[in-house]
């Protein structure tokens, strides 16, 4: 079966576009040859800002067969950018490096991506103006606080669902990977034998597991007043919106909380910004996973709780108390935070014991291989 390699690297804006560029293009050099390059830089999709298309067009005219005014998504306005990325027209890697050395001062675009593709990191996408493209993506553009730089590389390898390990990368892929940087995140999508859309990276759905997982899932949803109850929840926190009222100050460190609650669980607590995922694997190497939003838009939680294994994954809202509904509710104090988790940890506890091997008995194992989130 086919297994999508997703690595997400950590990436400085400190560090000149190009530098970062010219770096990762000598590996490639370095390790097997030269990679395909590939370019998408747009002007902002609104009237009023600086042309760097235009900017471009002017110092370095070769670009000018790459000019293309049109909607980027369905409905959206036309955007004038540049790009090889439908043609597939070849272009010096001493053109593309120019543009990236003169970013974001002399050459501002709202969105810049540039793709180095090669035939070792995975087969080419069968529609390369919109697929996934196996390689390394790096990426500079525009956002209301500053600029957003992103590095990031596909793969698409071969795995067998009867050995316990995947087969190593090439040693020519890992130069280029190392030369990246560091690693901050990893993910694996199993990825379905006949594409489908313009895509061409369909995430794999088992059938024969999907339809009994659902009926699980829709078992559990129906007789979730049930499921709280059989939690005995330690304490009886007031609706959302009373909750709203009461609790103002502010909550202090949240993870260590987290931890402190969840760590005998055996669930491994990663995030801190906004956003927390807590895992534990399964004897049959199912990840279960409570995923928690502690604020990246308001002083809320909301929560869900995820079984994921090969070809699918089972979900269940969360909920902190029997009288809160599955919607957001208001972190409040130290003290309340304090409640909250250990209510949630006293339902994943129940989810654990019944929910999660139910799933397992419907779905069976995944290959030990098998880690969604690395």
């Amino acid at each position: 079966m086919r297994l999508g390699l997703f690595t997400t690297f950590r990436a400085s804006r400190k560090e000149p576009l190009s530098e970062v560029l010219d770096r990762v293009h000598s590996a490639f050099l370095q390790s097997g040859g030269p990679p395909e390059l590939i370019f998408a830089l747009a002007d902002a999709p609104i009237p009023g800002f600086v042309s760097s298309v235009d900017r471009v067009l002017k110092r370095y005219p070769d670009f000018h067969p790459f000019l293309r005014e049109e909607a980027t998504l369905p409905g959206g306005p036309a955007i004038r950018h540049l790009t090889n990325r439908s043609t597939g027209q070849a272009i010096t890697f001493d053109l593309v490096k120019g543009v990236a050395s003169g970013m974001p001062r002399s050459f501002p675009f709202h969105s810049a991506v540039f793709w180095l593709a090669r035939s070792d990191f995975g087969p080419p996408p069968q529609s390369p103006a919109n697929a996934v493209i196996p390689g390394v993506s790096i990426s500079d553009s525009w956002w209301v606080n500053g600029r957003m730089r992103s590095v990031s590389a596909t793969m698409i390898v071969e795995a067998d669902t009867a050995n316990p390990k995947l087969a190593s990368l090439p040693p020519s892929v890992e130069e280029v990977l190392d030369a990246c940087g560091k690693a901050s995140k990893r993910t694996q999508i199993p990825l379905a034998d006949q594409p489908a859309g313009p895509f061409a990276l369909a995430p794999l759905r088992r059938p024969e597991v999907a339809a009994p997982v659902a009926a699980v899932v829709t078992d559990y949803r129906a007789r979730f007043e049930e499921i709280l109850l059989r939690a005995n929840l330690p304490h009886d926190l007031p609706p959302a919106d009373y909750a709203m009222r009461v609790s103002v100050e502010a909550t202090g460190p949240r993870k260590p909380v987290l931890v402190d609650v969840f760590r005998p669980m055996g669930y491994d607590c990663q995030g801190g910004s906004g956003t927390f995922e807590l895992r534990r694997r399964t004897e049959g190497n199912l990840t279960v996973e409570v995923s928690l939003d502690v604020g990246t838009w308001s002083r809320s939680l909301t929560g869900s709780f995820q079984v994921h294994g090969l070809g699918f994954t089972a979900t269940l809202p969360l909920r902190v108390s029997r009288r809160a509904t599955p919607a957001s509710y208001p972190i409040g104090d130290a003290a309340q935070w304090r409640q909250m988790v250990e209510n949630l940890g006293a339902l994943v506890a129940e989810l654990d014991r019944s929910f999660v091997p139910a799933v397992e008995a419907a779905s069976g194992p995944s290959p030990a291989w098998y880690h969604p989130e690395r």
